[in-house]
């Protein structure tokens, strides 16, 4: 059974990292002792190891050991027989070619879809859509391929912003760019404010946090969601 969280961001603005889903991931997390993080993804190019230090410095609070998976010779083992995966933030063209490279996007689903719970933020967070078409990323690089897990039916777009009335940037709205992705393709798309999550269990898929988020279906007008609402998106 699934047992996943997508989050919108790991750091609300004036916290510390992953302050703010810390009491739902001691929930999450129960009876985990050992954390495979995920660090390709790279936030501001930091190297495997200071990202694998920050995140473990945040669950040794919880009680978990946190490896990178970097570090394992074989990293398609590491994945298959992981307690737990987090995938962090960052980059998501380089996340996913990485996977790809590695061929460790289907095994991390395979893991997932078996029961593995599984954690992302931002970027990991994408890569639990159908593709990593709705990211905010700059191309830095090539990835083989843009398909993700495909854990549910709808793309994430993470740190989903509202138009700003008042700002003079002359550049697309993020509801802008998620209407021409929808004059190419169907696939619906949630825009997840910053407090914001994707909580999957089994087959049921639910908005948790504590903002709404908003919903793209092509052809369709956006609409908003509350916490907690189930979604049927395909």
């Amino acid at each position: 059974m699934k047992n996943v969280i997508l989050a919108s961001t790991s750091t609300l603005h004036g916290e510390e990292y992953l302050a703010y889903l810390l009491p739902e991931l001691r929930n999450f997390f129960k009876g985990v002792t050992e954390l495979l993080f995920v660090p390709y993804a790279r936030p501001g190019g930091i190297s495997h190891d200071d990202y694998t230090t920050l995140v473990a410095t945040t669950f040794s609070g919880l009680n978990i050991r946190v490896t990178g998976l970097h570090t394992f010779s074989d990293p398609a083992a590491a994945v298959s027989e992981a307690q737990a995966i987090f995938t962090g933030g960052g980059n998501t063209f380089l996340l996913v070619k990485m996977l790809h490279e590695q061929g460790l996007m289907d095994l991390m689903k395979l893991a997932v879809e078996k029961g593995t719970p599984y954690l992302g933020t931002s970027a990991g967070s994408n890569i639990g859509g159908v593709n990593m078409q709705n990211t905010n990323d700059m191309p830095i690089v090539y990835p083989p391929d843009f398909r993700t897990m495909g854990l549910m039916s709808f793309n994430i777009n993470a740190h989903y912003l509202d138009p700003d009335p008042n700002s003079k940037h002359n550049g697309e709205t993020r509801e802008t760019r998620i209407k021409e992705f929808h004059v190419f393709n169907n696939t619906p798309v949630v825009g997840l404010r910053e407090g914001s999550w994707i909580r999957l269990r089994g087959t049921e898929v639910r908005t948790s946090g504590s903002r709404p988020s908003r919903i793209f279906e092509a052809g369709k007008s956006p609409y908003e969601v509350e916490p907690g609402t189930l979604l049927h998106l395909a």
